[in-house]
């Protein structure tokens, strides 16, 4: 009778063991970063996020299309020198008189 007792001891002390086993490899598989074990740096991601982002902030900036007004064509003439208009040569001269 003393015999099945410890065996049936040893068996509890088995499965405790058991489940202990058990309780430490979900303990490890929680602790671990869920990608397959890889591990990234941080630095790393945000650069790639900065990367891509700048990539697509450069493609829209280059499809922004044609204006949907016409624009006038270039001139071909020469430019004139615009003449003074008289109020102006009156606001001079009155400001070289002040100036002297």
């Amino acid at each position: 009778c003393n015999m099945k007792d410890v065996d049936k001891v040893q068996d509890l002390v088995d499965d405790v063991q058991d489940q202990m086993e058990m309780v430490n490899e979900v303990s490890d598989a929680i602790s671990n970063p869920a990608a397959f074990g890889q591990q990234f740096d941080e630095d790393d991601l945000m650069a790639e996020l900065e990367d891509l982002e700048q990539e697509e902030l450069d493609q829209q900036l280059l499809d922004v299309g044609t204006p949907g007004v016409e624009l006038p064509s270039v001139p071909t003439a020469a430019p004139v020198a615009a003449k003074p208009v008289a109020a102006d040569e009156d606001e001079l001269a009155d400001l070289a008189a002040w100036a002297s």
